[in-house]
C-alpha cells in the first residue's frame, strides 16, 4: 500500500511541475517566439557546428561561421529575388492602364449584368458624403490615434523580436552540446533511458519533419511556378513561388497563390477559360500536395490527423502569433510521440490492469 501511494505522489509531482511549465509557457508566450525561432534555426544548423567542432574547430568560431554562411544565403535570396520581383513589378506597372481599362469596360460591365447592381461612382453623391462627414473627421482621427500608436509599438516590438533572434541564435549554436548535457545531468537516474529514448525518436521525428517540409516546399514551388506559366499567366514566377513557399502553412500557400493568380487572370485574359486553366493549376497543385508529394516526403510519419492539425494550428497561432503557426505541427508531432509512450506506460500500469 506504501509502495502505491509512493508511486502516485511521484506521478502527481511530475505532473504538478508539468502544469507548473505548462503555466509559465502561457504566461511567457507573448517574448518566447524570437527564442523558439531561435531554437528552430539553430536546431537545424547545430550538425554543422558540431562537425567542425570534431575538427577541432572551437564552437564559437563554428557559431559564427555558421552565422555568416546564413547571412551569405539570405543576402543572396535577397540579391536573386529582389531583381525578378523588381522586373515583374516594372511588367505589371506598364500593364496597368490596360488592366485597369478592361476592368472599366468588361470586369464591371460583367459584374453589374450579373449582380443587377450599379458599380460605376456617381461624383455628385460622393461630394455629398464628403461634405457631410468632412466636420467629422477630426473626431475620426483622434478616435484613430490610439490605433495608430499601438500598431507603431507593434512594429517596433517587432522590429526587437527580429533583432534578438541572431542574438539568442548564436549563443544556442556556441552552446548547444553543452546545454543538452545540462539537461542529460539533471534527468533521473531512473528515468534516464526512457527519457533518451524519447529523446532520440523526438529528433528523429523533426528531422523527417523538417527534410520533408523543405522538399515539399521546393516541390510545390516548382509545380506552381510550371503549371501557372504552361497556362499562359504572366505572372507566373513571382505568384508561384509564393504559393510554394507558403505550402509549409497548410492550405495557406494555395490560398493566396489562388487569390493572387485569379486577380492577375482576370486582368490579363479576355474571357474566363484563363481563369478556369488558372484555378485548374491550383486545384491539380493541391492534389498532388494532400494525396502525393506530402504523403511521399512527409507521409504518416509524423502521424497527426486533420482535426489535430486544425487545432494545433489554431492553439499555438493564438499562443504565439505567426511563428507559432509556424511551429505548430512539428511541437505536436513531439508532443504525439511522448503522449504514445504515456499510453504505453499506463497500458501497462497497476491502475489499467487491475
Amino acid at each position: 500500500m506504501n509502495t502505491e501511494y509512493s508511486g502516485s505522489l511521484h506521478y502527481l509531482w511530475w505532473l504538478l511541475l508539468a502544469c507548473v511549465a505548462g503555466g509559465l509557457i502561457y504566461l511567457l508566450s507573448p517574448i518566447l517566439t524570437p527564442f523558439l525561432l531561435a531554437a528552430v534555426i539553430a536546431y537545424i544548423c547545430n550538425p554543422m557546428v558540431s562537425y567542425m567542432a570534431d575538427r577541432k574547430i572551437p564552437r564559437t568560431v563554428g557559431a559564427v561561421l555558421v552565422m555568416l554562411l546564413l547571412l551569405g544565403v539570405f543576402a543572396a535570396l535577397i540579391l536573386i529575388m529582389v531583381p525578378l520581383f523588381e522586373k515583374e513589378a516594372n511588367r505589371l506597372l506598364d500593364k496597368m492602364p490596360a488592366y485597369l481599362d478592361m476592368l472599366k469596360n468588361h470586369v464591371i460591365p460583367w459584374l453589374e449584368s450579373r449582380l443587377d447592381i450599379s458599380l460605376q461612382p456617381d461624383m455628385n453623391v460622393l461630394k455629398e458624403a464628403l461634405s457631410e462627414h468632412w466636420k467629422s473627421a477630426g473626431g475620426v482621427a483622434a478616435k484613430m490615434l490610439p490605433s495608430l500608436t499601438s500598431g507603431g509599438m507593434a512594429v517596433v516590438e517587432f522590429l526587437v523580436n527580429l533583432l534578438l533572434v541572431p542574438v539568442v541564435l548564436f549563443y544556442l549554436l556556441r552552446d548547444w552540446d553543452m546545454l543538452v548535457k545540462l539537461i542529460d545531468e539533471m534527468i533521473p537516474r531512473y528515468w534516464h533511458d526512457q527519457i533518451s529514448q524519447l529523446a532520440r525518436e523526438t529528433d528523429r521525428i523533426l528531422a523527417e519533419f523538417l527534410r520533408g517540409q523543405l522538399s515539399v516546399i521546393l516541390l510545390m514551388s516548382i509545380c506552381y511556378i510550371t503549371g501557372l506559366w504552361l497556362a499562359g499567366l504572366e505572372f507566373a514566377l513571382p505568384i508561384g513561388l509564393v504559393a510554394g513557399i507558403l505550402v509549409f502553412v497548410p492550405y495557406l500557400g494555395m490560398i493566396v497563390g489562388l487569390m493572387l493568380a485569379t486577380f492577375a487572370a482576370m486582368m490579363q485574359f479576355q474571357d474566363w477559360s484563363g481563369v478556369i486553366t488558372v484555378w485548374a493549376v491550383f486545384g491539380i497543385g493541391q492534389m498532388l500536395e494532400g494525396m502525393l508529394i506530402t504523403p511521399w516526403l512527409v507521409g504518416d510519419r509524423i502521424g497527426l490527423h486533420p482535426v489535430v492539425v486544425i487545432f494545433a494550428l489554431m492553439a499555438f497561432g493564438q499562443l504565439f502569433g505567426f511563428f507559432g503557426i509556424l511551429l505548430a505541427l512539428p511541437v505536436s508531432a513531439v508532443m504525439l510521440v511522448w503522449l504514445r509512450h504515456l499510453r504505453q506506460r499506463y497500458l501497462g500500469s497497476d491502475l489499467y490492469n487491475s
